[in-house]
């Protein structure tokens, strides 16, 4: 689904035209990121937990060369699915 696609099922789900969706899927993803960030974590029942994870420095290979790289420690965005969600795959 590409957000064109969302933002069509938006519409369609509330009844509203697809400009007033489009600016609530983007104010809710903006909202989305805003508290990800700031309290490194978001549940929505039912759906799934997205939280803050950390990666260790690990070792890893440049593909063209072979040659082995150190890649950094980073933080990325994790997401659990809620177990109805789960069960319903």
């Amino acid at each position: 689904m590409t957000k064109s696609d969302l933002i069509d099922a938006v519409a369609k789900a509330a009844k509203i035209n697809k400009r007033a969706a489009g600016e609530a899927v983007d104010a809710t993803f903006d909202n989305l990121s805003r508290v990800i960030k700031k309290s490194k974590r978001f549940q929505m029942p039912g759906f799934g937990t997205f939280s803050v994870r950390s990666r260790k420095a690990r070792k890893g290979r440049n593909p063209q060369t072979g040659a082995v790289i150190t890649i950094k420690a980073s933080r990325t965005v994790g997401f659990k699915p809620a177990p109805n969600l789960k069960k319903g795959l």
